[in-house]
Protein backbone atom coordinates (compact mmCIF):
# COMPACT_ATOMS: atom_id res chain seq x y z
CA UNK A 1 0.00 0.00 0.00
CA UNK A 2 1.37 3.28 -1.31
CA UNK A 3 -0.16 6.60 -0.24
CA UNK A 4 0.63 10.34 -0.18
CA UNK A 5 -0.60 13.68 2.13
CA UNK A 6 -3.74 14.11 1.20
CA UNK A 7 -5.04 10.55 -0.14
CA UNK A 8 -8.11 8.98 1.40
CA UNK A 9 -8.21 5.70 3.29
CA UNK A 10 -11.74 3.94 3.14
CA UNK A 11 -11.80 1.37 5.45
CA UNK A 12 -14.41 -1.10 4.92
CA UNK A 13 -16.86 -2.13 7.16
CA UNK A 14 -16.11 -6.05 8.69
CA UNK A 15 -19.53 -7.07 9.65
CA UNK A 16 -23.07 -6.59 8.32
CA UNK A 17 -24.38 -3.20 9.76
CA UNK A 18 -20.54 -1.50 10.20
CA UNK A 19 -20.17 1.42 7.42
CA UNK A 20 -17.41 2.02 6.16
CA UNK A 21 -15.10 4.11 7.25
CA UNK A 22 -13.04 7.38 5.51
CA UNK A 23 -9.74 9.01 6.83
CA UNK A 24 -7.31 11.66 5.32
CA UNK A 25 -3.83 11.17 4.80
CA UNK A 26 -2.22 14.01 6.69
CA UNK A 27 1.11 12.40 7.65
CA UNK A 28 3.15 9.21 5.64
CA UNK A 29 5.66 8.20 8.69
CA UNK A 30 6.73 4.92 6.24
CA UNK A 31 9.20 4.96 3.88
CA UNK A 32 8.48 6.00 0.29
CA UNK A 33 4.67 6.34 0.88
CA UNK A 34 4.08 3.31 2.94
CA UNK A 35 2.72 2.82 6.50
CA UNK A 36 2.23 4.05 9.10
CA UNK A 37 0.40 6.87 8.48
CA UNK A 38 -1.18 9.76 10.22
CA UNK A 39 -5.00 10.10 9.65
CA UNK A 40 -7.74 12.19 10.84
CA UNK A 41 -11.53 10.21 10.73
CA UNK A 42 -13.87 12.39 8.57
CA UNK A 43 -16.76 10.99 10.52
CA UNK A 44 -15.60 12.37 13.99
CA UNK A 45 -12.27 14.34 13.23
CA UNK A 46 -10.35 12.21 14.73
CA UNK A 47 -6.91 11.57 14.73
CA UNK A 48 -4.93 8.03 14.75
CA UNK A 49 -1.48 6.46 13.52
CA UNK A 50 -2.91 3.68 11.47
CA UNK A 51 -0.86 1.14 9.62
CA UNK A 52 -3.88 -0.07 7.38
CA UNK A 53 -5.14 -4.06 6.63
CA UNK A 54 -6.39 -5.89 4.08
CA UNK A 55 -9.86 -4.59 4.53
CA UNK A 56 -8.51 -0.81 3.47
CA UNK A 57 -8.29 0.93 0.29
CA UNK A 58 -6.50 3.58 -0.84
CA UNK A 59 -8.49 6.57 -2.96
CA UNK A 60 -5.25 8.85 -4.12
CA UNK A 61 -6.10 12.63 -4.47
CA UNK A 62 -5.86 13.77 -8.30
CA UNK A 63 -4.73 17.31 -7.25
CA UNK A 64 -1.54 16.34 -5.47
CA UNK A 65 -0.69 13.76 -8.35
CA UNK A 66 -0.93 16.69 -10.43
CA UNK A 67 -3.77 16.01 -11.82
Amino acid sequence: MRASEGDKLVVHGRTVGQHDRTAEVLKVLGEDGGPPYRVKFDDDGHEALMSPGPDTVVRHNPEAAGG
